[in-house]
Order: C-alpha cells, then structure tokens, then sequence
C-alpha cells in the first residue's frame, strides 16, 4: 500500500495481509491436525514470534526514517478505505460493511455446503467425522488458515481504515478479546455481531469511567464474569443433551 499508493495499493495491502494471515496460521493447523497440539497453545506462541519479528520490521527495515518511533511511513488517504459516514468523533468505515458481509458468507457457507458441514462435524466430534469417511486432518488444516486469513484480513482493514500506518504494538490483546467474543457467541456466526459490539462498548466505556473515578480493571472483571456465564450455561445445555 506505502509503495503503489492509491487503490490499486490498497486492495494488494488487503491481499497480502490475508495471505501473511494464512501462511502464519499453517503451522499451528499442521500441529492440531498432526500431532495433536492443542491450537491456543501454539498459536499463542507463534503470536509471541510474531510480535518479535513485526516489531524488528518496523524499527528496521519498514520504519519510517522521518520518525523516531518504530513505525512505518502514514499512507496517503488515497490508499485508505473512505468513511461512508462521519459525524465528530464517529465514523462508519467499509470495514463494518466488510465484517457483516463475512458473517452473512461464512454463516451462509456453514449451514449450506458439504465443506461447511464437515467442518461443524469435525469441531463436534472428530472420531465419529473420521469413522463417517471425513478428512479430519485436511479439515483442520484448512480451518486453521481460513481463520489466520481472515485475521489477517481484519489487521489489514485495521490499518488501512483507521490507523494509517502500522507500529510497534498495535495490535497488542487484540487476540485475547477475539477469543471472548467466540466464546461468547458460541457456535452462531451471526453471534459473532453482538459479543463484539458489546466487548467494543465496555473497553471503548472504561476509558470514559476512568475519569468519574471508576477502576479501569473493571471492564475486565465484568467481561471475565459474562464468558464464565454463558460457558456455564453452554456446559449445561450439552450435558442436558447428552
């Protein structure tokens, strides 16, 4: 994107933020698949690699010389996606549109394909999805990258929809609220939409409780108790099942 500019720049900074995703998931998929890693270990350490080796690319080769901290150059607003509104302080980017039409294709795709349902069947029960004739290990793989790639995706449009620039730490914990807001919303695609605007409303809310004297340390212990909750209650609906 710093190097074409414009749109053409834009839409390679996307392409190739989906593909570093994917490419970096491989491993973790490969070990699930494999050799039976379990994949928040593994893909929690190669977040550790990762942080390592962006934050050596952004004070080395990719830091803007202009600039005393890692970072990189800013792009040029023609290489940024547009707001479709604003008015002050909020904004609504493609990147919105961009997420709801994920949901709306990966909730499509898992309810009314062959591949979608081997992969519901497979993250279910992956002894009886082997004994059906289901490629366990290939499913695995191809769960895992797709999940890297639309990682991938969302840190691009991160970058070209609102930062502008990728620096040293800016995606810091983005990982772990990912992980609450799927446990949250469970099994639904669609459920994905609500876990995250709530986990959205209370971090955006606890930097403004903060100056009314309310710990920061909150937001968190609040989130901490509505994922014990709902995996509670998901425990019992499955043991009342079984």
């Amino acid at each position: 994107a710093l190097t074409l500019g414009g749109p053409l720049g834009m839409v390679l900074g996307l392409i190739a933020g989906i593909a570093a995703g994917g490419l970096w998931a491989f491993p973790a998929g490969w070990i699930k698949a494999y050799r039976g890693g379990h994949e928040v270990i593994t893909t929690i350490m190669l977040n550790n690699i990762a942080v390592l080796l962006a934050r050596a690319l952004v004070a080395g080769p990719l830091r803007d010389p202009a600039n005393e901290s890692p970072t990189t150059a800013t792009l040029p607003t023609s290489s940024m996606l547009p707001p479709l509104w604003q008015s002050g302080p909020l904004k609504v980017n493609p990147a919105l549109i961009l997420g709801l039409v994920v949901v709306g294709v990966f909730s499509w795709w898992l309810a009314r394909t062959v591949k979608g349902y081997e992969l519901g069947l497979v993250g279910a029960n992956p002894t009886a999805a082997k004994a059906a004739g289901v490629r366990t290990e290939r499913v695995s793989v191809a769960a895992m990258c797709t999940s890297g790639a639309l990682a991938g995706l969302a840190g691009s449009v991160q970058v070209l929809a609102y930062q502008g620039r990728f620096a040293d730490g800016l995606f810091m914990n983005y990982g772990f609220d990912s992980l609450g807001v799927a446990l949250l919303a469970g099994s639904s695609p669609w459920g994905l939409i609500p876990a995250a605007a709530m986990f959205g409303a209370l971090n955006q809310g606890s930097t403004a409780m903060t100056l009314i004297g309310v710990p920061r340390g909150i937001t968190g212990v609040l989130l901490g108790l509505l994922i014990v909750v709902f995996a509670a209650l998901r425990y019992r609906k499955v043991q009342t099942h079984d």
